[in-house]
Formats: C-alpha cells, structure tokens, sequence
C-alpha cells in the first residue's frame, strides 16, 4: 500500500465542508484509506499548526502542512490549482510523484464555455503549464477537459478522467428544513459564485439570473426555489428565491430529502469541462431531477431514470417539467442504487488505488 498525502487549502481558516472543493478532499482522502493505503490530509489551518497530528479514522490522519515532509510520501495527490500552488508554497512541487486533479482546464487564450477571464485565466494556465512539467498524472472530468488539456500542454502528461460523486454513506432524514405554507419546495444546492473578482463574476451574473427566472416561473406554479450554497445572495430575487446560506455538508442533505426536485443549471450553454457534482447528490438523496443541458454528465440524469433534461436556456419548458415531475411515480431506489453502484467516492478512488498496485 501507498503512503499519500493530500494537499488543497493553503487557508490558515478552519475548513467548512460547505464547498464542494473541500468536500471533496476530504472524502477522496477518506475513500483511499478505507481501500488500505495511508493517508494524510496536509492542512494549513492555523489552529493545527502547533497541535499534534490528528487520527481521524483508520489509515486517515489530519497533519500541519507546515511539518510534512514530503520524501515520507510515495505519492503527493493535489486538488485543482490551489492545490498545486499550495504545495509549491510549502516546497513539495518537487517530488517525483505527483498526481494533480483539476477542477476546470483554461486554455491559453479566453473560450466559450470556460468561465475565467483576464488575469484569472492567465495565472491558472501559467499553473497548469507547472503542473504539466511536475506531475506524473494529471486528474481531469471529463472528455473535454482532456481534448483542451491536449491542446494546450500537449499529450506527454498521463491523463486520468475522475469525475465528481457522491458519499455511499449518508445521515438518514431528521426534518424538513422547509416553511410549511403550501408551496412545493425545489432546491438549487451548490456554488453560485460572486460578483467580485477573483470568484467568476460572469458566471454568477448567468446563473443567478436564471435562477430568478426559473423562481418566478415556478411561482407561477405554486411552487418556490430554495438556493443552498456558496454564493452572493444580493443577486438572487428574493420575491421568487429564497437563500438558505451555506449549509454544513452533513446537514445538507435535509434539503435534498424533503425537496420535491433539485435542479441543475449551467452557467451559459455548453459547459467546456465542468461536470455538475449536484447531479450524483441529488440522485443519491432519491431527488428527482430537472437539470439544463449543456453538462459532460447529463446522461447520470438519463440512465438513472429519475429525471428530465431539458434544451439549454429553455426555463419556461425547465418549470413544466419539475410541475410534471411532481406527478410521476419515480422509481426513486433503483436511482439510489445506479449512483451506489457507479458514482460514489469509493468507486472513484479505485481508479487511483489500481493506479498505484500497478505500479508498486
């Protein structure tokens, strides 16, 4: 087995699991020791800083970045470009084995459907071109993210495609978080950004206002949009959306159980390497699901059977469809056991553990 140390933060904060970032790193980290190999999750939290190393399941243990040192590892496993640049920051960009998981790929100049811009974009390419010269793998979603990933740094770097999923293990229900006052709940659970920079103000602009105009729609209908996540609230309507704030990860699932639809919407049209990790949450809640095309996992909606997608930027047929979705008899468990059997945190890191038996 491995010695793995995962890398992400540089943020001397405490870490919330309220962003999917942080979500997944911690249960990637999780679903590798489950599977044998020893991992440490390197954090830059100050408070840890001059704490003892903390154990917090077999084979997973929670260690001070500042303290690692990195030849104690076989393998350096980094969470998009902060990841990457945060291992820099603490002197391990140097290590023979790096595996680099990207969120999103920028290409070296502005594209459709890739939603970073000006220095932005620039800072993360000149990262990716680091990345390509130090990393044995690089971690990509999707098929897109590879072709322009290719493009870009060439074919020299080994390619893995690791989408998002969903926890195999989740809290059973405890109480609707939800107003009793006659309206349908539909959830949107996930980030939205900001408008300032440094966040992806264009994609914040596009996605609050759909979201305000799919809320009013489902007004129309009796129905409300609740908005769970990370974002800028001033944005949204609140005559037609209500913000739940940012929500823990372990009690967010309260908002997925006693919703009657959670939905999915891009942030233009065709998104060029940006899966919606929602879907696979969603899905393993038994939430029906009305999402947008345009998504490199619009097909999880299909082939589980439980939902709808819909033509890109068409909101007045995305509100039929949830009004429709209230009246279908779902087969809601067989959802649930597509995503157990395809889509959880375990089955992505078996991709990386027969990955690193081959090579040991």
């Amino acid at each position: 087995m491995s010695r793995i140390v995962t890398v992400y933060s540089g943020s001397l904060r405490p870490a919330r699991q309220v962003e999917m970032g942080f979500i997944r790193w911690y249960r990637m980290s999780a679903a590798l020791a489950a599977l044998g190999h020893a991992v440490d999750i390197a954090s830059a939290e100050l408070r840890r800083l001059l704490r003892s190393v903390e154990t917090v399941a077999p084979n997973l243990r929670i260690v001070p970045i500042a303290r690692v040192r990195w030849s104690d590892y076989d393998v350096v496993k980094t969470l998009f470009h902060s990841g990457f640049e945060t291992l820099e920051r603490y002197g391990g960009a140097g290590h023979p084995f790096i595996i680099a998981k990207l969120g999103s790929v920028v290409g070296p100049a502005e594209m459709e459907g890739v939603f970073f811009y000006g220095k932005q974009r620039e800072e993360m390419f000149r990262a990716q071109e680091r990345i390509a010269r130090a990393s044995r793998y690089v971690t990509l979603l999707s098929e897109p993210a590879v072709d322009l990933w290719r493009s870009a740094h060439g074919s020299g770097n080994n390619l893995l495609i690791v989408p998002g999923a969903a926890s195999a293990v989740i809290p059973p229900p405890r109480r609707s978080p939800y107003p009793r006052d006659g309206r349908t709940p539909v959830v949107f659970a996930g980030n939205f950004y900001s408008g300032h920079r440094g966040s992806q103000p264009e994609a914040h602009r596009i996605l609050t206002s759909k979201l305000n105009r799919l809320g009013a729609f489902l007004h129309d209908r009796n129905a409300r949009l609740y908005v769970v996540g990370t974002g800028d609230r001033r944005s949204l309507d609140s005559r037609y959306v209500t913000y739940c704030g940012e929500v823990p990860y372990e009690e967010s699932w309260d908002y997925l159980y006693f919703a009657s639809v959670g939905i999915v919407v891009t942030a233009g049209g065709r998104m060029h390497n940006n899966e919606s990790t929602k879907i696979y949450h969603y899905l393993r809640a038994g939430l029906p699901v009305v999402s947008e095309a345009g998504f490199p996992n619009d097909n999880v909606v299909i082939e589980s059977g439980l939902g709808h997608v819909v033509d890109n930027g068409d909101l007045e047929s995305m509100a039929h469809r949830i009004e429709q979705s209230l009246r279908t008899p779902w087969n809601r468990a067989r959802a649930v056991d597509y995503i157990l059997t395809r889509h959880t945190w375990e089955k992505r890191a078996e991709i990386y553990d027969r990955l690193l038996r081959g090579i040991e």
